[in-house]
């Protein structure tokens, strides 16, 4: 991954109404990485989304499911988790990974970077509570196990994302404070001035 904090959107776990295009708005905005996870979703439907995009975003997305559309379309990558923990037999694209544990980090190395969660309270999944300390994360950090190959993801958003500049972490992975009511109110400016906010927060607390 290229140096430099990064701010990466992961959809809503549900497809919605005008989702492609509110995606689509992103990336022209200066959203450089979508995560697609859809993990209800079927191969056809995550197929008629991607399809719905110009392919001049493809280089930008990665699946968390369905992998043979990341070859298939030139997608940026593709994201392991429980669900899909293997790489497809000559895969070429970025690939990332979920962590749930300081420890699991030791593996980084083989990865383009990693998740790490929840570092805070979820936004978007309710009782999702933090698994870290900030005694914790300054341990992995002064381990080398923090680093610009790391992610920061759950409860991130304009209060939090300064908590984590101490620790090292090369960006920042954002859901709802991102979406939050957009599924049911479609109101892209507001999506589009989330966005700005966070991208914002996320560079001026790493200066």
């Amino acid at each position: 991954m290229p140096e430099g904090k990064k701010l990466i959107a992961i959809s809503l776990p549900r497809f919605f109404p005008g989702e492609a295009e509110a995606v689509g708005r992103l990336l022209d905005a200066g959203l450089e990485r979508f995560h697609l996870r859809k993990p209800e979703s079927s191969a056809e439907e995550i197929s008629v989304f991607l399809h719905t995009l110009p392919p001049v975003f493809y280089p930008k997305i990665v699946l968390h499911d369905c992998f043979a559309l990341a070859k298939e379309l030139g997608l940026k990558g593709i994201h392991l988790n429980r669900r899909n923990s293997t790489v497809p037999a000559g895969f070429q694209g970025s690939v990332s990974r979920s962590c749930h544990a300081t420890e699991e980090l030791e593996g980084r190395g083989a990865y383009d970077y990693v998740f790490l969660s929840p570092v805070f309270d979820s936004v978007s999944k309710a009782g999702y509570g933090s698994r870290f300390t900030g005694a914790m994360l300054r341990a992995a950090t002064e381990a080398g196990l923090i680093d610009s190959h790391v992610i920061a993801l759950g409860g991130m958003d304009c209060t939090t994302l300064p908590l984590i500049e101490p620790y090292g972490f090369g960006g920042a992975a954002v859901l709802g404070a991102l979406w939050q009511d957009y599924a049911a109110s479609r109101d892209t400016g507001a999506l589009l001035h989330r966005f700005y906010r966070l991208r914002d927060t996320l560079n001026k607390s790493s200066k």
